[in-house]
């Protein structure tokens, strides 16, 4: 039983992004937005994604603007008390994301019960954010160490505002991580809400047909059937926000739409 069969009750599981405000001491923090406000418009959020017929959820840092490869403990601190105060609320496994910080990543999940966490784990990419240098073993090690084992670890291939500094393909950085034995392999596009190649997802999944390969950008009711084809599952976030917009909030009109475009590849 793979990673996705023990979280999810369903096969190619549709996973709906919970994109939280700034973190204080962030650029984009409002002063002013108590943690209520914040909680409240989480609840939301989780509510709509959830009576759209998702499968999971995920909760990121998503406004934390520019974003960095190494985060201040304020950021998870801040995502795990917002975590803490919606969750029960959840009907649906969730995971988290730290964006760049694999173990700032597993650190709220040891805090929160998430069952999985999604980062870049392997390779060495040049990015917007500067150069990223995974460490496979110690983010291993860092699981291990905090006593979440069980925890799936969902890495990054083809992160977004990135190129692997070495040029190696989707299909050689999928057989690694594969190898290495992370849970799940994720393909992106160029950024957050724009499509992958569809030839570097089927190209991942062919390289590593034992791990399940997760769709991480840009899917549409308009692409989610051709991108099921290929991958496990999707991560959507943008195209699921008010007028697909992805600082808006979750519009569960968009999120029954979705799903019921990508029932056609999961049997209704």
């Amino acid at each position: 039983m793979n990673a996705l069969e023990r979280i999810f009750a369903r096969p190619k599981p549709i996973i709906g992004m919970v994109h939280l405000p700034a973190s204080p001491g962030w650029s984009r923090h409002r002063d002013g937005v108590t943690l209520d406000a914040v909680v409240d418009a989480t609840r939301r959020d989780i509510e709509a994604l959830q009576s759209g017929g998702v499968d999971g959820v995920m909760y990121c840092n998503e406004a934390d603007l520019p974003y960095a490869t190494r985060v201040g403990p304020e950021v998870p601190a801040f995502m795990a008390a917002v975590i803490a105060r919606t969750a029960g609320g959840l009907s649906l496994p969730f995971g988290v994301n730290v964006l760049w910080d694999p173990v700032a990543s597993l650190a709220v999940a040891a805090a929160t019960g998430a069952r999985w966490v999604r980062e870049v784990m392997s390779g060495v990419f040049e990015t917007d954010m500067g150069l990223l240098a995974s460490d496979p073993a110690a983010i291993f090690a860092e699981r291990a160490r905090l006593g979440i084992v069980d925890c799936a670890l969902f890495a990054n291939i083809a992160p977004e505002f990135a190129r692997s500094i070495a040029g190696r393909d989707v299909a050689s950085r999928a057989r690694g991580a594969a190898y290495f034995g992370f849970d799940a392999l994720l393909v992106s596009g160029p950024m957050a809400g724009i499509a992958f190649e569809m030839s570097e997802l089927r190209a991942a999944k062919e390289a590593a047909p034992g791990t399940p390969v997760l769709a991480n950008t840009g899917v549409r009711p308009e692409n989610v059937v051709e991108a099921l084809r290929y991958a496990d599952g999707a991560i959507v976030g943008t195209s699921l926000k008010v007028d697909g917009h992805i600082w808006n909030p979750v519009d569960p009109e968009r999120v029954r739409r979705l799903v019921a475009a990508a029932g056609e590849v999961r049997g209704g």
